[in-house]
């Protein structure tokens, strides 16, 4: 088995095993008589309800020791659909409840118990709130660090409840070890949701960094050059990204995660970040003053190559801005002299919003580099490729033994949804295909 595959299956394992946690507990050591089969599994749910979203803190994304060998692409796609498997489970432990014994509505009910019930309203409809806001941030405007705040406080809030809850209710954990065992696992899950709100900042108020440098780009895209202040820098494979927080304290809302466009080897540590400005933040690049105060955590991400990696050559394909990792690998394959064949397709809307044009039309004169643009709306008097990066151009412009070369896909969701399938169809194993999609939220 492929070492990427077996580290997968191995930290999925884990992952089942700590969503499992709450149901073992439960149900480890002497239980209580059965009761009716629809109730038991109302309450189970309710168990592995709390499992899954207490196992959410370790696939956001944000832990890297969990994180290590894994896609952020495929992460953060995992995060999503186990947390909406996770607020059906929370729906689902009620209803079943209610259904099988209507008694069970008085949890509900104010009157029987106030903070019992206000806690399991406020559960319900916290959980609502979060999966909805998530899934359709843009369609009601939040700004990304409202979601940020709103996601974090209403997924410590779900899971603290939760837990309470579960103690309270006493049934399956009544014995004090119980309570301490579900305490220490769910306890562990708030303590990483936490830490990377208020530890981490901690960590990087001793390693600042300065914006150096402004500078507008093609394609409504700004570059940011970062220099180290009091520190070395930060070691990073090319292809990598980092949270990036600009003002005098890191601990900010503002955090949003950009790949370095720079080599590995660039002069003082400095660091490159080139952003298209699409949203509320990214919009004010262009305001930003040399001498600005930045933070830096990371760096993140398997989607990385650099050269001697892959001696028979490596395959980019990008879209857009999703060339800015394929730029710190190129660079540095440049500064390092790599002889490698490589091949690029960069997929641009026109000619005059080719990011980086003429840095890689020198790239291509300096390494043994196959460059090829394709855009969508050609000029007239282009005799490039144009329209759509499909199976047939890949076919048409890629080296016959494509499948046996690593490939890097970078783009807009739509371009990566399409070009995934295309790739192995063409004979390109899993193992040799890395994915990078520009939606994570």
């Amino acid at each position: 088995m492929n070492l990427g595959w077996l580290r997968f299956t191995l930290w999925m394992l884990a992952y089942m095993a700590l969503a499992l946690l709450p149901m073992a507990i439960a149900l480890v050591g002497n239980t209580p008589e059965a009761r009716e089969r629809m109730i038991e599994t109302g309450v189970m749910f309710g168990l592995l309800g709390l499992g899954v979203l207490s196992a959410q803190a370790v696939t956001s994304g944000r832990q890297r020791w969990f994180a290590r060998g894994l896609g952020q692409d495929d992460l953060l796609r995992f995060h999503r659909q186990t947390g909406l498997f996770a607020w059906l489970l929370v729906l689902a432990h009620p209803l079943t409840l209610f259904l099988a014994d209507s008694e069970f509505l008085t949890y509900l009910d104010p009157r029987d118990e106030l903070l019992r019930a206000l806690s399991l309203w406020f559960v319900l409809l916290a959980i609502l709130v979060l999966v909805v806001s998530s899934l359709w941030r843009l369609t009601f405007g939040l700004s990304y660090e409202i979601w940020r705040l709103l996601h974090g406080g209403l997924a410590l809030a779900i899971v603290s409840l939760g837990l309470g809850h579960a103690l309270m209710v006493d049934h399956y954990t009544g014995p004090i070890w119980k309570k301490a065992l579900l305490v220490m696992v769910v306890g562990g899950a708030l303590y990483l949701m936490a830490e990377t709100r208020t530890r981490r900042p901690w960590r990087m108020r001793r390693r600042p960094w300065r914006v150096q440098k402004v500078r507008e780009g093609r394609d409504e895209s700004w570059t940011l050059r970062l220099v180290p202040e009091g520190h070395a820098g930060m070691r990073f494979r090319p292809g990598q990204f980092a949270w990036l927080t600009l003002g005098e304290s890191p601990w900010r809302l503002q955090q949003h995660p950009f790949s370095m466009a720079s080599s590995i080897d660039e002069d003082g540590g400095a660091l490159e970040f080139t952003i298209k400005a699409v949203g509320d933040f990214t919009g004010s690049l262009s305001e930003v003053e040399p001498g600005t105060c930045a933070w830096l955590e990371g760096p993140y991400g398997v989607f990385t190559w650099q050269p001697g990696q892959s001696p028979r050559g490596a395959v980019f394909i990008t879209g857009g801005v999703g060339i800015t990792p394929v730029m710190s690998m190129l660079r540095t394959a440049r500064d390092r002299g790599a002889r490698e064949p490589l091949w690029l397709v960069h997929a641009s809307k026109d000619f005059d919003s080719i990011l980086f044009r003429e840095e890689l039309d020198e790239l291509a004169r300096e390494l043994p580099l196959t460059l090829v643009h394709v855009l969508d709306e050609p000029p007239e008097d282009w005799d490039g490729e144009s329209g759509k990066v499909d199976k047939a151009l890949l076919q048409r412009c890629l080296p016959e033994h494509l499948a046996e070369l690593p490939c890097y896909l970078c783009g807009p969701k739509p371009m990566a949804d399409s070009l995934e399938p295309a790739l192995s169809e063409l004979g390109v194993p899993a193992k040799n295909l890395y994915c990078e999609r520009f939606d994570m939220v």
